[in-house]
């Protein structure tokens, strides 16, 4: 069956992995210009959980696009359920343990336990974007040519 509108699936997806890589670059950036201008390196590691909402947004566009071009659904949908979950993890075990208030010092079990799960989001974050990359390959007009010249042998 052949796709209604493939224009408009990729603009999704280009904007949709663009959207999705912002939260991973944008820590980044303002580190590196720090690093130059003062041989200092930090790097602000909440800022992706900052961003989350671009994120979701764009991993949204994906997932839309994937459905579209019936390719790659079951990594980004695996992927975004993995970031949310994540993510609301981080958030609840941080309310739960005492961390989000400052009832209880940033330190053991319970900040292991908060920045592991802040890692997994950062991870399923990484596997969206990665995946969103593969989506907007597989849908270029190279491919779709050669593709069909394989199908023709």
């Amino acid at each position: 069956m052949k796709e209604e509108n493939p224009v408009l699936t990729r603009a999704l997806a280009v904007i949709g992995v663009t959207l999705v890589w912002i939260p991973l670059v944008a820590p980044v950036v303002p580190s590196l210009i720090r690093l130059v201008a003062a041989g200092v390196f930090r790097l602000d590691y909440l800022m992706p959980a900052e961003l989350f909402p671009v994120a979701l947004v764009g991993g949204g566009l994906l997932m839309w696009a994937a459905i579209r071009a019936r390719s790659r659904q079951a990594l980004i949908g695996w992927g975004l359920g993995g970031m949310v979950g994540a993510l609301a993890g981080s958030q609840i075990s941080a309310i739960a343990t005492g961390l989000a208030s400052g009832a209880t010092e940033p330190s053991g079990w319970r900040l292991t336990l908060v920045a592991a799960l802040l890692a997994l989001y950062v991870l399923a974050l990484i596997e969206i974007a990665v995946s969103g990359i593969l989506l907007v390959r597989d849908m270029s007009p190279a491919r779709a040519d050669v593709d069909t010249s394989a199908s023709r042998s």
